[in-house]
This record gives structure tokens, C-alpha cells and sequence, in this order.
């Protein structure tokens, strides 16, 4: 765990506009500065950056958030990972716990296995310059020379110690631990690639953390890859990745492909929006991967058996990360095709118009659990709800699992009330009241507009939240207990009170309060308060929520009067003549 106190201050020493400006060239207009969004296609420039808030916010699509925020959206980082990437830009050391020292360790011994993968790129590209059959290859498949070195493609040559020549010392145990090469009983190396078109698998930074190689001709295995190593994990990377960032940013959708040739074959066609998981099932880890980068992902297989089956796991994989906010979809090409003969036979505008046309996935789910069972029988209907259950209740979508869930009951014939008692779920209170029962009202009261008001005050001025006492917010409202939390976190000293608009909504990452802040931040770039009148209408705010507060106590107090202890009567009395208009003992706003 990274402190708070290490982020806060890791944010008042980097200058978003800065961290921006490296990535997206930014013109200054006015107090802050814009520019063509980086996160979707557009002619006008709608994306602003605040260097008083230290916040970005696009109109546009709606991206918004600090400098951590912008590295994690736009290079695709973990929020870790963004952490330590502003660190390093500032010279600042990311404070370190057991595990830190860990992965500190980890990163120290990575780095001779990551310079002997660049060295072994660099010998494999150089290769396959002079490597007949390795060209003749390509070609065969459409490929051009500048999409072979846009990703890097080489070639292992047909030899048992090729590698010797492009490594200092080829006993070095990097090489093994590299997975570079293989040592046999008796100790003697060799090359793990040889007679194989190379592949680089990249990570983020475009660090070669490991390599798939093809076989020419006939030969087994036809794919292999790079073995898990301190550098490679197969079950987190995507081939393709590195090389996609800016078309899935563009079209806001991932293509999920089975091969390193597929995905190279569809960027040659233009399609340049594809990844391909690494002779490994797809995994959560995958796709959350992804999301962080586009809001649709289409998993494209070939449709026969082995096909679908690969499609359903993919499915299963991922249930658990499904947001309302996110889709996937399933593209099935038609027998005999993959995507690279696909593209080739009928163009790039077909594979891109059935990438658009994809199977939703609760479709793809339902169709597929129905598939050989009987729902005109009752007992094929009780089979379909048994084998749906794990499956919806694994949904990490709450709208999404609802609307699975009605849809299992229709196709069961049942009421969705009676599903969810089969299936040992609460329903909610108001599907289970008569019909001629009058509609409860709701138990959550309306945000007031005083706590609204507030709130995007202490938003525009973060220090003023230390001005506030904490038990005045009521805390039946989004608002406010969003409100409370940040006066909370002033009070302890976790979120500094000169603390700008992107170190708050960071230290708020990831909780409850993230998605009114982020709201009416958003609201805050269209209709900041003017700063002649923000003093005075905060005063103000305040004062009526204290009479609010007041008015509260006295009727509750008022309730009761035949009931009241002794102290109660003197506060009874008290309140009384403060109605009477004596605002004695009544506290003020500190204007500190």
C-alpha cells in the first residue's frame, strides 16, 4: 500500500499540464489549456486541462481526472504503475513496505533479462534480412516491410547456438531464466527458438518481455512461446497491446484475436484496433486490461466447436469485471476462415461491420446454455434456471445481472420474484407488495440543494472544507456524506487543505464518494461559481443548514414535550427563544 500522504504530496509537486503536455501537445487559452481529445475522435478542441485545479476534463466524451488518472487512461497503467511513473519524472522513491521491497527486488533482477529480450530482438530482426525462407513467408502471407517492423517481426535462424553471437557470454544464467534457451541433463544449452519467425511480445512501456515464433513449413509445435519468466506472465499480457494503444483509444472497441499472425494481419489491412491473448485462455486479468483502455471488447473466433468453446471461457472470464458501463461482444467467422483470411478474402470494411454487428454477450449466454435443452418441458426449463445461476450471480454488472435475471425467468415462464426465491435471493421490497397496495415511498430522501450547493463549493476551494464542523452535514444524501468525508479527511490530516480539485478526487479513488465528486466535478468545469459571490453564498449555506439543523432538533424536542428529561427541557427552553429571535450561543462559520 502507497500512503495517501505520499500520493497528496506526489501531486503538489507534479504539474498536470506537464505530465500532459508530454503526451498531447496543449495550447494555453485563458487560465488553462487545450487540445483534440486523446481518448476519442474530434475536430474541435473540447479537452481542458486546469492548472489551479490540476485537473483534466474533456466535454466532449467526458474523461476526466488528475495526473494520475491521465497516465492510468492514457498509457494504460495500473494506478501503481502511474504512481511510480510521476515519482520517477519528479526524482522523488515511492515509499516502500515489505512487498514494495519485494517488487523492488523483482524490478532490480528484471532488468539484465530485460536488456539480453532487446539484444535478442535486435539479432532476430537483423536475421531476418538475410533469411530467404522468413521473407518468402511474410510475403506469402501479405505482409509488407513496414508492418514486419512496426512489430518488430525477426527470425530465429535454424541453428542450435545461433544466439551466441548476438550475447556476451551464452553461460550466463540470464539466458536461462530469460527463457532464451533450454539446458538439458547433461547441462548443455541451446537455443529455445531456432527456424522460427519471431514474434516480440512487448509490455508497457514497450519493453520485449517475451517472444511467440512461427515454424516454417511443417513442424511442431507450430506456435511457441516464451515460457514464464520474472519478465513474462502469459495469463496478463496481449500481443498486439503496445502497438494498439492509440487506434483503441480512437475506436473505443478491442478486437480479441487467437494469433500473433491474425493481429499483425488485420493491422495490414488497416484494422489496427486487435490483441491477441498468448496461447493461453483469456483471463479476468485480461480483459480489466483492456477496460481500462475502451468500453467495448469483441472476442473474435472461428466458429467452429473449437471456436466457441474458446468463446465461452472467454465469457466466463469475464463475468466478475462486467460494468454497466463496459460491453463485450462475440464475432464468429464464417467455417474455414480466420481473421487474417477473412480480411483478406472479403476487406477490412466487412471484418470491421461484423466486429460492429457482434454477438452481445448475455445473448451469447443465453443461447448457449439453451442450446440442448428442452424449454418447452418443465424440466428442461428447471435445468436452464440451474445451470443460468452461477453464471448471473457472477455478473459484476448490477443492471446487467438484473437484466439477465428477467431474462432467465421469461424464458423459464416464471416471475422474475419467484427466480430469485429459487435461487435463495432477497427480492426487493417493493416486487413482493399487493397490487393494490399504494407504492411505498422511497426511505432515501432527495439531496437537498443546500448540501449540493456546499459541496461543489468546498469542490471549487478545497481548503475551505477545514472552515466546516462535520456534524452539521446530514448524512442522508450522497452529497453529504461525500462532504463529511472530506472534511473528515482534512481533519486528520490524510488530504492536505491547499490540497487542488486532482489531489482530492484522487484520494477519493475507488470509493463510494468517487462517483458524485467525479459528477459534480464535471459540473464544476461548465459552472464554476463566481468568485465575488462564493464567499458570500457559502456563508450563507452554512448559516441555513444550521437553522436547518436547529429547526430539526426544536421539532423532534417539540414531539416529545410531555417526555422530557431535565436537560431536554433546558435545551427545549433554549431553542425556544433562539426562535423567538435570540441567536444566542448560535456558533459562526470560522472564516480562518
Amino acid at each position: 500500500m502507497i500512503p495517501q500522504a505520499f500520493i497528496q504530496d506526489l501531486l503538489a509537486r507534479v504539474d498536470i499540464v506537464d505530465v500532459i503536455e508530454r503526451h498531447v501537445a496543449l495550447k494555453k487559452k485563458g487560465a488553462n489549456y487545450f487540445a483534440c481529445c486523446p481518448f476519442h475522435n474530434e475536430k474541435s478542441a473540447s479537452f481542458s486541462v486546469s492548472p489551479s485545479k490540476q485537473f483534466y476534463h474533456c466535454f466532449g466524451c467526458g474523461a476526466n481526472g488528475s495526473a494520475i488518472g491521465f497516465l492510468m487512461e492514457y498509457s494504460g497503467l495500473g494506478f501503481v504503475e502511474a504512481i511510480k511513473e510521476l515519482a520517477r519524472h519528479v526524482g522523488v522513491e515511492v515509499p516502500e513496505d515489505a512487498r514494495d521491497k519485494r517488487a523492488a527486488q523483482a524490478y532490480a533482477q528484471a532488468q539484465p533479462l530485460t536488456e539480453l529480450m532487446t539484444l535478442a530482438a535486435r539479432f532476430y530482426r537483423e536475421q531476418l534480412k538475410t533469411s530467404e525462407p522468413a521473407i518468402a513467408y511474410l510475403k506469402q502471407r501479405g505482409l509488407t516491410g513496414q508492418v514486419a517492423a512496426r512489430f518488430g517481426i525477426g527470425y530465429a535462424p535454424d541453428a542450435w547456438q545461433s544466439l551466441d553471437k548476438a550475447v556476451r557470454d551464452y553461460s550466463d544464467k540470464a539466458l536461462l531464466e530469460a527463457g532464451l534457451v533450454i539446458e538439458n541433463d547433461q547441462g548443455r544449452r541451446y537455443d529455445r527458438f531456432r527456424g522460427r519467425v519471431m514474434f516480440p511480445i512487448l509490455d508497457a512501456r514497450g519493453n520485449v518481455i517475451g517472444f511467440g515464433g512461427r515454424v516454417i513449413g511443417e513442424g511442431e509445435p507450430k506456435y511457441l512461446n516464451s515460457p514464464e519468466t520474472p519478465l513474462f506472465e502469459k495469463g496478463r499480457e496481449l500481443y498486439g497491446l503496445f502497438q494498439a494503444r492509440q487506434s483503441l483509444r480512437a475506436e473505443n472497441t478491442a478486437i480479441v484475436v487467437e494469433g500473433y499472425m491474425d493481429v499483425v494481419a488485420l493491422a495490414q489491412h488497416e484494422v489496427q484496433n486487435a490483441v491477441a491473448t498468448l496461447g493461453t485462455a483469456t483471463t479476468a486479468t485480461h480483459i480489466q486490461k483492456l477496460f481500462r483502455l475502451v468500453d467495448r471488447v469483441v472476442f473474435c473466433f472461428d466458429g467452429d466447436p473449437a471456436g466457441r468453446k474458446a468463446a465461452w471461457r472467454a465469457l466466463e472470464a469475464a463475468l466478475e469485471p462486467l460494468n454497466d458501463a463496459k460491453q463485450i461482444g462475440f464475432l464468429f467467422l464464417p467455417d474455414g476462415h480466420d481473421p487474417d483470411s477473412f480480411v483478406r478474402e472479403f476487406g477490412a470494411d466487412a471484418f470491421r461491420q461484423r466486429s460492429v454487428d457482434a454477438t452481445p454477450l448475455t445473448t451469447f449466454l443465453l443461447d448457449a446454455l439453451g442450446q440442448d435443452i428442452d424449454l418447452h418441458s418443465a424440466e428442461g426449463r428447471a435445468r436452464f434456471a440451474h445451470d443460468a445461476q452461477p453464471l448471473v450471480l457472477r455478473v459484476g454488472a448490477p443492471m446487467l445481472r438484473l437484466q439477465l435475471l428477467k431474462a432467465v425467468a421469461k424464458r423459464c415462464q416464471i416471475d422474475e420474484v419467484e427466480l430469485m426465491q429459487a435461487w435463495g435471493l432477497k427480492p426487493p421490497p417493493h416486487t413482493v407488495r399487493r397490487a393494490s397496495a399504494p407504492p411505498p415511498r422511497s426511505p432515501r430522501r432527495a439531496p437537498t440543494p443546500l448540501e449540493t450547493t456546499l459541496l461543489r463549493i468546498i469542490l471549487q476551494h478545497p481548503a475551505w472544507a477545514a472552515r466546516l464542523p462535520a456534524d452539521l452535514i446530514p448524512d442522508a444524501s450522497d452529497e453529504g456524506r461525500a462532504l463529511i468525508a472530506i472534511i473528515d479527511a482534512v481533519s486528520i490530516g490524510e488530504l492536505g487543505s491547499a490540497s487542488p480539485l486532482g489531489a482530492l478526487l484522487e484520494h477519493f479513488r475507488d470509493t463510494p464518494h468517487s462517483p458524485v465528486l467525479t459528477r459534480l466535478c464535471t459540473a464544476q468545469s461548465d459552472a464554476t461559481i463566481a468568485d465575488e459571490v462564493v464567499e458570500t453564498l457559502f456563508h450563507d449555506t452554512v448559516n441555513k443548514l444550521h437553522g436547518k439543523a436547529l429547526d430539526d432538533e426544536f421539532n423532534a424536542l417539540a414531539a416529545r414535550a410531555n417526555a422530557l428529561s431535565a436537560e431536554e427541557r433546558k435545551r427545549y427552553a433554549q431553542l425556544l427563544q433562539q426562535k423567538h429571535g435570540n441567536p444566542a450561543g448560535r456558533p459562526k462559520v470560522s472564516d480562518s
